[in-house]
């Protein structure tokens, strides 16, 4: 074979080599070019079926494009009725996002859609993300430097996306087309201004057990009414749980629980930091040391979902106010309530003037403490609901009452205000001030919601619910005056009254006994003793104008003289005499540690489940469920057998680090009992404890 022959066999060969090779590179673009080709026609053919018809798109393009700038196109949704909702990008625990297609020119690049702040609903405990009424995706485009433009260019594509209401969710989809509007068009400078702007600064993030925690810079100049982070990484957080924030200066940080089968491998957190005014910032996070430091904020998640709406948290106010009846904490008081409901038996327009006379005392005391409590919080206190019975001058002034209403119902006196007779009660109003003063200390079922929201929502509805509260209490008593079948299985007055109140001087002689107690839990037994000393003053004042009033003479002048000066004396030697003492821990079977941030922290540091527990010595709820479920040795074997961390708050003193805590919980009072497993958020137990509760989840976490 000549060398020509040789040279065009080997070069014939590298021929067939070549082709070979390049229909093997091939032959995966044409696979892949077919695929593309074979989605874009699913996605008609989904898009023909499903249609636009109860959210309609449009697609805008501003303007002529530039060679080299970012050209803005945007996506301007429209419902067809008002129930008609579209989803975020991340659409939270349901629903779907949008999903666009884009036919540009060659070179030509659409970045990330651009949204502005979402809102939330929460439906059957799954959040969503979504748009109501109008609004608008804007899309940006780079136009490559070298681009060759002629007016405005044909842009088209597809668009995917779901409409829901409450009830049912609707696929909806369609094609678009720059020139359905014209060329350009839109108001895209109030577009514009909807998107979240971008922070110019990076915000850090930092996974801590379960716990995503964010710091985000942020002026302190920044007003936050109702803060809210919507997360655009799918699988990694929670939705629906609270978010807990704090402000640190020119930093929010916040922390939000992680979805339990998500992700922790996470490069970069991004999302929108809503105000709570349906405005917000776009932030980027990368890796990086977050610390909680700085103030608690706060907040109330509205009637979007988060929190229970209005009407739920007045019936719980409502409602939780008669239980109050049933409670522990209010059986000081049923002495005053027998009386007045055997009064009742007289006739119908005096028990309708006895039931609301009682129901306005009763109301007008709940809200005025209310009032109290909420100007007192706005100048900066830490107080929360029965903070008046952690005043030691406001119990020893209780003392004083409770003594007066027993010696007055033991017959030693006669003390025309207090009518316990027959006929129409003066003293109905009186009652119902007193009962709601010493019947409010502790926090029943239904109330602690109702409470909670109350810290934190406006003047107005929160007094509206402390007088859903009063209500609540009073409408036992309330009944009875204004339904008559209620009347008629009550006994007729008549002299068995006079029994009745002196039997009645017990349950007040005890409710009398554990107020002097509890001043010296205030105040130290210095402090009790000189009450006492005061307290016999007046009883022994009490006991000349009985009798007087016996011999029928005048006798309250009399009253002055003797009792003027033991008062004189208590008025100076009980501030002199105030010196309140530590609780004693060693006392508890549990071997409790006194409750702090950093003693709470390290105990769930430790990797054992923890019971936190916050009482005072004047909420006899508190102290039925020490009895009952807390202070008992089957409680302390199996704390010790599950290695359980026990922590106790002692709010008989007004503790500003406790108040503020208790308010982070959404409970504006005690008891509150609060169990961690390890590595997870607190869960709240209920407020009434059953003998074995404790126990057996102590059990569980062995």
């Amino acid at each position: 074979m000549t060398f020509a022959a040789s040279h065009l066999v080997r070069h014939a060969w590298v021929r067939v080599l070549m082709l070979a090779i390049a229909a093997l590179l091939a032959f995966p673009v044409a696979a892949f070019a077919q695929d593309a080709q074979a989605e874009r026609e699913r996605a008609l053919t989904r898009i023909e079926r499903a249609g636009d018809d109860r959210i309609s798109v449009d697609l805008f393009a501003d303007g002529v494009p530039k060679a080299g700038k970012t050209w803005m196109l945007a996506l301007r949704f429209t419902p067809s009725a008002p129930e008609w909702h579209g989803y975020w990008e991340n659409p939270g625990d349901a629903g779907l996002g949008m999903q666009l297609t884009l036919d540009l020119p060659q070179g030509w690049e659409a970045g990330e859609p651009l949204y502005s702040v979402p809102k939330r609903l929460l439906i059957a405990d799954l959040m969503n993300h979504i748009y109501e009424g109008e609004y608008t995706v804007l899309v940006p485009v780079e136009v490559p430097a070298d681009a060759v433009i002629e007016g405005v260019p044909s842009v088209t594509g597809l668009v995917e996306y779901l409409a829901c209401t409450d009830e049912i969710c609707v696929p909806q989809g369609a094609v678009l087309s720059a020139g359905q509007a014209g060329a350009s068009g839109g108001d895209f400078a109030k577009w514009r201004a909807q998107v979240a702007p971008l922070l110019d600064a990076a915000a850090r993030f930092s996974i801590d057990g379960e716990v995503l925690r964010l710091g985000i810079p942020l002026p302190e100049s920044v007003e936050l009414s109702d803060p809210y982070v919507f997360i655009a990484n799918t699988q990694l957080v929670d939705y629906a749980p609270f978010q807990s924030f704090w402000r640190d200066g020119d930093r929010l940080v916040v922390e939000i629980a992680l979805n339990e089968f998500g992700s922790r491998e996470v490069e970069r957190v991004e999302g929108i930091l809503s105000f709570g005014d349906e405005t917000g910032v776009r932030f980027v996070a990368e890796a990086g040391e977050v610390a909680v430091s700085g103030e608690r904020i706060i907040t109330m998640n509205s009637s979007d979902g988060v929190t229970p709406p209005l009407w739920t948290l007045i019936l719980g106010a409502l409602v939780g106010g008669l239980i109050l009846n049933i409670m522990p904490c209010v059986f000081p008081i049923l002495s005053l309530k027998a009386l007045s409901l055997a009064r009742a038996g007289g006739s119908e327009k005096e028990a309708k003037a006895e039931g609301l006379a009682y129901t306005a005392g009763v109301v007008l005391a709940c809200v005025a403490l209310g009032g109290i409590m909420l100007a007192l919080r706005a100048a900066g206190e830490q107080v929360g609901w029965a903070f008046q019975l952690q005043s030691p001058s406001v119990v020893v002034l209780l003392l004083v009452l409770a003594t007066v209403i027993t010696m007055n119902f033991a017959g030693i006196f006669e003390l025309p205000s207090v009518d316990t007779g027959s006929g129409q009660g003066r003293s109905a109003f009186a009652s119902g001030l007193l009962a709601a003063i010493a019947a409010t200390p502790c926090t029943g079922p239904f109330m602690a919601a109702a409470l909670g929201a109350a810290l934190l929502l406006p003047t107005p509805l929160a007094l509206l619910l402390f007088a859903m509260l009063g209500l609540g209490l009073a409408l036992p008593f309330l009944a009875i005056g204004f339904v008559p079948a209620i009347r008629e299985r009550l006994p007729k007055p008549g002299a068995w009254m006079d029994t009745f109140r002196r039997a009645m001087a017990i349950p007040m002689g005890l409710t009398a006994m554990a107020l002097l107690w509890l001043t010296v839990q205030l105040g130290g037994r210095g402090f009790g003793l000189f009450a006492l000393v005061m307290l016999f003053g007046i009883v022994l004042a009490l006991f000349v104008v009985g009798r007087l009033q016996q011999a029928g003479k005048m006798a309250w002048p009399a009253f002055g003289l003797v009792a003027a000066p033991f008062l004189i004396f208590g008025a100076f030697a009980l501030p002199s005499s105030y010196a309140p003492e530590a609780r004693d821990l060693s006392a508890s079977l549990l071997e409790p540690q006194a409750f702090s941030r950093e003693t709470l922290a390290e105990a769930r540091s430790t990797g054992q489940p923890v019971f936190v527990w916050f009482t005072a010595d004047w909420c006899v709820t508190c102290k039925v469920n020490e009895s009952v479920a807390i202070e008992r040795e089957a409680t302390a074997e199996a704390f010790d057998e599950a290695g359980v961390v026990a922590i106790v708050g002692d709010w008989t003193v007004r503790d500003e680090e406790i108040t503020q805590f208790l308010t982070e919980q959404g409970a504006a009072g005690v008891p509150l009992y609060l169990w961690y497993e390890p590595g997870a958020e607190a869960e709240q137990l209920p407020q009434v404890l059953t003998p074995e509760m404790l126990t057996e989840r102590a059990s569980r976490s062995r």
